[in-house]
């Protein structure tokens, strides 16, 4: 059976390609003498490898970061495979199989990985140095054994931990990692992360790996002013009702009516990403109108006040708070959550 062209969504997820352009250029412009390479990881972070890579490549971008193998094919539709480094590794046969006839570099992050590549034949491949986050990467004590020496290193890498705070640990792992960049011999070197870009030009090196602020976040006040927002998502009203004094709204009965108002029922719940901890501060807006949410977060509907926008009517689109770090503070979530945790219901377009 042929089935009919589906009808449109009553989701939608706008992605600015100007802004998500300005904010790479603007980050390869704070990185220096170093270029900035773009993590792309987690489908670019919620907003969709097909909107978002090819943008970043017209931009300038050649270096591109994702955390699965699973995650190369889509990438590799727009980029060549060497331009793509995978994070966690080759943990197997399979994934040194996929790694050699594809050509995309694995991020060697322990000894046995490194034996796996190098007994598989070895080829350009990246490592990760621990300097302090104690996730994934060589301990410097290991960095000096043997068969780190016999890997063909395209470019070594450590990971910032705390790059978004003005702690001590920034500059312990910065004197790490530059005593391992003189211990291993690579040809490109990787430290700073979106926020690590704003610590300064010791951070930068030659490569550096932004991810949030590339799609709208702020994680350090340095790239405040300087970053553009780029997700910007609608939901569609379904249902206008009248309240009257003592009506209850949605599960539990949370919300009860004090006055005679009028409600909108919103295609928007947290299967889309949209969370139960938006109830307690969030909105949804009509032409810049505030509109604020009443009761509970259900899976698929919200349901807001509607009396500040008379003109609403069912079918109309409402814009969900998207400035990452103000939605950040109203939702209790972070930058990094209110983009990843957008659902695959959402249209998206650019």
């Amino acid at each position: 059976m042929t089935l009919p062209e589906l009808p449109p969504s009553t989701l939608r997820l706008q992605i600015d390609k100007g802004a998500l352009a300005h904010n790479w250029r603007e980050l390869d412009r704070l990185s220096g003498t170093a270029r900035a390479g773009a993590a792309v990881k987690a489908s670019c972070y919620g907003l969709g490898v097909d909107h978002v890579v090819p943008v970043l490549e017209e931009a300038g971008a050649r270096d591109f970061f994702v955390a699965h193998w699973a995650e190369v094919p889509a990438v590799m539709q727009h980029v060549p495979a060497e331009c793509i480094s995978v994070l966690h590794g080759p943990l197997g046969e399979a994934d040194i199989r996929f790694a050699k006839e594809t050509g995309a570099r694995p991020v060697i992050n322990s000894l046995y990985q490194a034996r796996l590549w190098r007994d598989a034949g070895g080829g350009p491949c990246d490592v990760m140095v621990d300097t302090g986050m104690n996730r994934l990467g060589l301990s410097m004590a290991e960095i000096g054994e043997a068969i780190v020496s016999d890997l063909q290193i395209h470019t070594l890498i450590s990971h910032l931990a705390s790059a978004d705070e003005d702690v001590a640990l920034n500059a312990l792992q910065l004197e790490r990692f530059t005593a391992a960049a003189q211990q291993v011999p690579a040809q490109c070197r990787s430290l700073a992360n979106s926020a690590g870009i704003a610590l300064g030009a010791s951070y930068a090196f030659d490569l550096t790996r932004p991810g949030l602020a590339l799609y709208g976040g702020i994680p350090h006040p340095g790239l405040a002013g300087r970053i553009r927002q780029v997700a910007c998502p609608q939901a569609q009203v379904l249902q206008l009702r009248d309240l009257s004094p003592g009506d209850t709204v949605g599960y539990n009965a949370t919300f009860t009516a004090r006055r005679a108002m009028r409600s909108a029922t919103v295609s928007l719940g947290y299967a889309d990403g949209f969370l139960r901890s938006w109830a307690k501060a969030g909105m949804l807006m009509h032409n810049g109108t505030e509109l604020p949410i009443l009761g509970r977060v259900s899976m698929d509907l919200v349901i807001v006040d509607c009396g500040a926008a008379s003109q609403l009517r069912e079918g109309d689109w409402l814009d969900l708070e998207y400035d990452l770090p103000r939605a950040a503070q109203l939702s209790g979530l972070s930058q990094y959550e209110l983009l990843t945790l957008l659902g695959r219901r959402f249209c998206r377009t650019a």
